[in-house]
């Protein structure tokens, strides 16, 4: 009996993404056994499951049997995490921190990207690098990482890089930063909106302002969703950029009928990808509250385990060998990255006058 063709092509990802999801479950169970022997996950699953994959990776390389669905969990599994993310963001929660506040958010994130961009260049990081490093410490750490990199073609080694270093100084942050607080005398609210203005990871913002009080934590919640929601402009942007850079690289003029050269057209699903539609979509329908309340804690959840998986199936990609050799530079580029958006989140609540 004959197997389709698509239904062929299908099964042969069952492996990969098989052993993509065992790494996952490595993962998730050391982040159990952190919060069991230490009170706290320091390290976030999402961090375990790309370390893991790339620790396995190191001495054992998959076979061309797994090759397909761990490829399909790190690029297409993450896709569809990033179109659920959508569903977590709405305007109305958004425009509750104000409309000075609002706008000092969006303009730190912008300043935060064009800083981290420039200082990636300036220490001779390659373009998808910096660009990496730039959205995690701008907009959500791990998480806008993942989502960028399907949109401009990074590399595993780069995705993993960029998220192994981003993790170290994000846990940092967490127990810095009430240090910080405490010394510039700073009200709940003050640090609530400085720890949403540089903090990595949800999770993250709330380990940082829980022990300061509630108000500090639910200012630091909304400025970060600011933050999160600035994911899908920007990857919009890169969508485009990207585009039309390929588009550049690969057209051979065409000649018309006066024999001047034109470009070849690129089509409206080339310069935005599926899944930041998808994005846009989701946000726009629980905006107009069309996503039943009961569904939105099992699409964050789902979201979470196709995420995890995709970090999986990244580490299991990656050459740990091609990540030490440039490990220095981005060590460099994320430290003084994270200490200029320290810098331009106090340098907003002095300019708005909250201190």
């Amino acid at each position: 009996m004959m197997i389709p063709a698509r239904l062929r092509g299908a099964l042969s990802l069952i492996p990969g993404v098989i052993a993509c999801a065992a790494v996952t479950l490595a993962a998730v169970g050391a982040q159990a056994l952190e919060l069991r022997l230490l009170g706290r996950g320091w390290i976030e699953a999402i961090v375990l499951a790309i370390l893991i994959g790339a620790a396995v990776r190191s001495v054992w390389t998959p076979p061309a049997g797994l090759r397909p669905g761990i490829e399909f969990s790190a690029r297409t599994l993450l896709e569809i995490a990033v179109v659920l993310l959508g569903a977590s963001i709405s305007a109305a929660t958004v425009m509750a921190i104000g409309p000075g506040l609002l706008a000092g958010t969006v303009l730190i994130v912008v300043l935060a990207l064009a800083v981290s961009y420039g200082l990636g260049r300036l220490l001779h990081l390659p373009h998808r690098m910096a660009v990496l490093i730039a959205c995690g410490n701008a907009i959500c750490g791990n998480s806008a990482i993942a989502a960028v990199a399907p949109v401009i073609d990074a590399d595993a080694e780069d995705v993993s890089a960029a998220i192994a270093f981003t993790a170290v100084l994000g846990v940092g942050v967490v127990l810095v930063l009430p240090l910080l607080g405490v010394a510039l005398g700073m009200t709940d609210l003050n640090y609530g909106v400085l720890a949403g203005l540089t903090v990595y990871a949800v999770p993250q913002v709330l380990a940082a302002t829980m022990p300061t009080g509630a108000v500090a934590t639910q200012a630091g919640t909304l400025i970060k969703l600011v933050r999160v929601l600035m994911l899908g402009p920007v990857c919009l942007f890169l969508a485009v950029a990207t585009a039309l850079g390929r588009r550049s690289d690969r057209d051979v003029p065409v000649q018309g009928d006066m024999g001047a050269a034109r470009p070849r057209r690129i089509s409206v699903g080339q310069l935005v990808p599926w899944f930041i539609v998808g994005f846009l979509l989701m946000m726009a329908a629980r905006s107009l509250d069309l996503i039943p309340a009961p569904a939105l804690p099992v699409m964050a959840e789902v979201a979470t385990a196709l995420t995890l998986i995709s970090m999986a199936g990244l580490g299991l990609s990656t050459d740990a060998r091609a990540v030490a050799r440039s490990g220095v530079r981005i060590a460099a580029v994320v430290t003084l990255s994270l200490l200029s958006l320290i810098g331009l989140a106090l340098g907003l609540i002095g300019l708005l006058g909250v201190f």
